[in-house]
C-alpha cells in the first residue's frame, strides 16, 4: 500500500527520495496544528472549566474548595449579572443592525463602475484594521463636549455623548459601527459581485422595478454571505471589551465582557469568573446555532 502512494510522488521530488508517502507528508503539517491548538486551546478551556466548580481565587493561596454548581446558580439568580446580558443585548442589536445597514448599503453604492473604485474601497476598509484601543481613545476625543469634531459638525453645544447614561451605549455602539461596517461591506461586496448580470438584463426586458429587483433577486442571492457576515459580527460584538472599557465607565455601557473582567481581575472571583465565562460561551454557541439553522434554510431556497 505504501508502495502504491510513494508512486504517485513526482520520482524526482525529495519527499519520494525519502519514501515519504502522502500520509506522511499530512501528518507532518497537521500532528504540530493539533499540538498547538490542544495546548493553547481545548487545554485552557478544560483547566478553566475545572475552575468554574470551585471556590478558587487566584490572589491567595488557599486551596480550591469543590462546589459543584454552586457558582452557576448564584449567577443566574443575580439580577446585577441579568442587567448586564440586557445591556449586551441591547449592544449586539444596535451595533450589529448598524453595521448590516450602513456596510451592505456602502457596498450597493460600491458595486458599479465608479472612478477611483479601488482607492475608495482601501479607504474604507481602514478602520477596522486599526487597534480597537486606538480606534476606542480616537472617538474619546471626537465625542469631547469641549472640543469634540462630533458636537461642533451636529451643532449640540456641549452634549455629553459618554456622560449621558441613556446615550453612552449607543455612542459605543457608533464607534463599533464605524470601525466595522466595512468587513460587512466587503464580503456583501463579494457577493454582490457573484450575482449574475443576466437577471438584472432579463429583469429590466420585463420592465421591473428597482425595489422588486432588490428584494427578488439581489437581496436573497447575497442573503448567504449577508448571514456569515452577522454570525461572526453577533460573536464579535457579544464579546466587545475594548471599546466600551476604553470609551466609558458608565453602569450603562457595562458589557458582560467587562463585567466578567472585573470579577475575574479586580474582585479575584477566580472560580465564579470562569463559571460566568461559560455561561458566556454557551449563549454565544446558542445564538450562533440559530444563525447556522436559519443560514442553512436560506441556502435551500
Amino acid at each position: 500500500m505504501a508502495t502504491a502512494v510513494i508512486s504517485t510522488l513526482d520520482p524526482k521530488s525529495r519527499a519520494a527520495a525519502r519514501g515519504m508517502s502522502d500520509i506522511a507528508i499530512r501528518n507532518l503539517f497537521i500532528v504540530p496544528t493539533i499540538l498547538f491548538l490542544i495546548v493553547f486551546n481545548i487545554f485552557p478551556l478544560l483547566y478553566s472549566l475545572g475552575y468554574s466548580f470551585t471556590d478558587f481565587r487566584a490572589s491567595t493561596n488557599a486551596p480550591a474548595n469543590f462546589v459543584g454548581l454552586q457558582n452557576y446558580r448564584e449567577l443566574l439568580n443575580d439580577p446585577y449579572i441579568w442587567n448586564n446580558f440586557v445591556v449586551t443585548a441591547k449592544y449586539v442589536i444596535v451595533s450589529v443592525v448598524g453595521q448590516v445597514i450602513v456596510g451592505f448599503g456602502t457596498a450597493m453604492l460600491l458595486n458599479r463602475d465608479i472612478p477611483f473604485k479601488g482607492l475608495i474601497t482601501t479607504l474604507l476598509l481602514l478602520p477596522m484594521m486599526l487597534s480597537m484601543a486606538v480606534v476606542g481613545l480616537f472617538w474619546k476625543l471626537l465625542y469631547d463636549p469641549s472640543w469634540g469634531v462630533i458636537n461642533w459638525a451636529l451643532g449640540l453645544g456641549k452634549f455629553q455623548w459618554l456622560g449621558d447614561p441613556d446615550m453612552a451605549l449607543y455612542a459605543v455602539a457608533i464607534t463599533d459601527i464605524w470601525m466595522w461596517a466595512p468587513f460587512v461591506m466587503l464580503l456583501s461586496l463579494a457577493g454582490l459581485s457573484a450575482v449574475p448580470k443576466h437577471l438584472y438584463e432579463a429583469a429590466a426586458i420585463d420592465r421591473a422595478g428597482p425595489l422588486y429587483t432588490f428584494f427578488r433577486i439581489t437581496l436573497p442571492l447575497v442573503a448567504p454571505i449577508l448571514m456569515i457576515a452577522i454570525i461572526f459580527r453577533t460573536m464579535e460584538a457579544f464579546k466587545t471589551f475594548d471599546l466600551a472599557y476604553v470609551l466609558s465607565t458608565q453602569p450603562s455601557t457595562e458589557v458582560i465582557s467587562i463585567r466578567l473582567y472585573k470579577m475575574a481581575f479586580q474582585e479575584w472571583q477566580t472560580g465564579r469568573s470562569c463559571a460566568l465565562a461559560y455561561i458566556v460561551l454557551i449563549m454565544v454557541l446558542a445564538i450562533t446555532n440559530i444563525y447556522v439553522k436559519y443560514l442553512n434554510k436560506v441556502k435551500e431556497r
